[in-house]
């Protein structure tokens, strides 16, 4: 947590501008790994895969649950439905007029047929009760009320549609999809377990590229320091040897043969600090710095480039394990096995289970009113059973079987390759780690052939040209040795990513 506070204050420091920036920003390896982590849009686009698998994981685990939803709807209509027939409508309509003319005429036929007889003509007009009553038949309005029945009754057929409203609620659960369901989880719990396993496989290639590159810097930067100690000692020569030949005890041509090699040791010196610069912009690059970043690394000034440590020998079966390619393809293999499943899933009958309520205005349940009264339930097992459809699901299980089959091959194709990068890289390192002994012990012998030689130039004993030849010998020699370290430290990078031991902290 410390070295991430570090390396976060230290970019933030970046950002102030360059003029307000005191002094480089000095940065360890595991600090330039946080930064790479952090900056790298890969690893970035990697983790937002992961998430997006999250996700994927989540939606199938939804499907476990019933699919609930409402439904409302308007509907608008320029006519409304009449279920008499128009005929009948027409002469219910008129029933009333027809009914009171006939009653009319059977009234005015009673009254002339008693009018008729003299006698009861006679005792009707003596009698005023009787006249009264035979007002209060002729008066009789039978057209009225039977029109209003009729209208009513009629009404009843008219069903008022102008302005329809629905509202449903609607619950869906299945309850056999032939697997589909589970396997779709598991695929998509498989599918963020692969996301992983790509982002593991990012990481440790963004964990390499930044070890290397840092120790390609601590390389350069020692290579440069050789070069001006090498600058250094040619030029001291050069003095030295201009003293003897002004006092006569060696000649011109020693002179200007040091002077040659001095120039060669000062061009040398310029292209090490050229590269230096340019393996500190690869550097920052990686890391996600400015280009410009005045870095200076920790290693930087070590005499000697220490000896990694490994994280020890494993088996090939866990590092088959480890790796994020194996797993990768074991994990795509386990996915297309489920999608025979699935393919197959779509030969078996289905069966859900279905529940509604439905409301109108207007509704049907008591009478045809305009009222939100009365909804209704219903419920039900639905099935689908498939029976023909072009085989078409039994070719999509064939094709995921093959393409099972297809990343089994690919499996057991990338255990042999790792099988053998492994095998490789081990050998690589232990090459190295010998190369490393046996260039120190050369560093060694051509440190003292140095202090001999410069002792004996000293005491007039040993030509320049011994001189000469035992300084290139010494730069030859710890140039080696600088090799030969920075070698093994990118040989063990390697090993560490080839048996799957380059993984991120959560993980560990």
């Amino acid at each position: 947590m410390h070295k991430s506070i570090k390396l976060a204050v230290a970019l933030l420091f970046l950002a102030v501008p360059a003029g307000a920036q005191e002094g480089p920003l000095h940065l360890t390896l595991e600090e330039c790994r946080e930064a790479a982590i952090r900056s790298n849009r890969e690893l970035d686009q990697s983790r937002t895969a992961v998430e997006m698998a999250g996700y994927d994981r989540k939606i199938a685990f939804a499907n476990y649950f019933p699919s609930i939803s409402a439904t409302g709807a308007y509907i608008h209509n320029s006519r409304n439905l009449d279920l008499l027939p128009e005929n009948v409508d027409n002469q219910l309509t008129g029933l009333g007029a027809t009914a009171q003319g006939t009653y009319d005429q059977y009234v005015s036929t009673v009254q002339q047929k008693l009018m008729s007889d003299p006698e009861v003509a006679q005792a009707i007009a003596q009698s005023p009760e009787m006249m009264a009553f035979l007002e209060q038949v002729r008066s009789v309005d039978l057209a009225t009320p039977i029109n209003g029945y009729t209208s009513t009754f009629t009404g009843y057929f008219e069903l008022d549609i102008e302005n329809i409203f629905v509202g449903a609620v609607s619950l869906q659960q299945p309850l056999f999809v032939g697997g589909k369901i589970v396997l779709s989880n598991q695929m998509a719990a498989l599918a963020e377990e692969l996301a992983l396993s790509q982002y593991d496989q990012k990481y440790a290639e963004v964990i390499l590229g930044v070890d290397q590159a840092y120790w390609q810097v601590v390389s350069v930067a020692s290579k440069r320091r050789l070069a001006e100690a090498y600058a250094d000692l040619l030029h001291s020569l050069e003095h030295d040897v201009d003293v003897a030949v002004a006092e006569g005890v060696s000649t011109k041509s020693d002179a200007l043969q040091i002077k040659v090699r001095a120039n060669e040791a000062d061009i040398l010196l310029t292209k090490a600090t050229n590269g230096l610069t340019l393996a500190k912009m690869l550097l920052c690059k990686e890391t996600g710095l400015p280009l410009d970043t005045d870095i200076v690394l920790s290693d930087e000034n070590l005499d000697a480039i220490p000896v990694p440590t490994l994280s020890g020998n494993k088996n090939m079966e866990d590092i088959f394990a480890s790796r994020p390619e194996t797993r990768s393809l074991d994990l795509a293999a386990q996915i297309y096995d489920k999608k025979v499943g699935i393919a197959r899933s779509d030969m078996m009958p289905k069966v859900l289970f279905t529940a509604n309520y439905l409301i109108t205005n207007p509704n049907s349940f008591h009478g045809f009113q305009n009222t939100w009264r009365g909804g209704m339930v219903s419920a039900g097992l639905v099935v689908n059973i498939p029976i023909f459809h072009g085989f078409e699901a039994l070719q999509k299980t064939r094709k995921a079987e093959a393409e099972a089959t297809l990343y089994r091959d690919k499996l057991e194709d990338a255990r042999s390759l790792i099988n053998l990068q492994v095998t490789q890289n081990r050998k690589l390192y232990e090459e190295a780690l010998q190369k490393l002994m046996m260039t120190e012990d050369s560093l060694e012998a051509a440190e003292e052939n140095l202090r001999a030689a410069t002792v004996g130039f000293e005491a007039g004993v040993v030509e320049t040209a011994t001189v000469l030849m035992a300084q290139t010998g010494w730069l030859q020699a710890h140039s080696a040795y600088l090799d030969a370290g920075v070698e093994l430290q990118m040989a063990a990078a390697a090993i560490e990513k080839a048996e799957g031991n380059i993984v991120p902290e959560s993980e560990k």
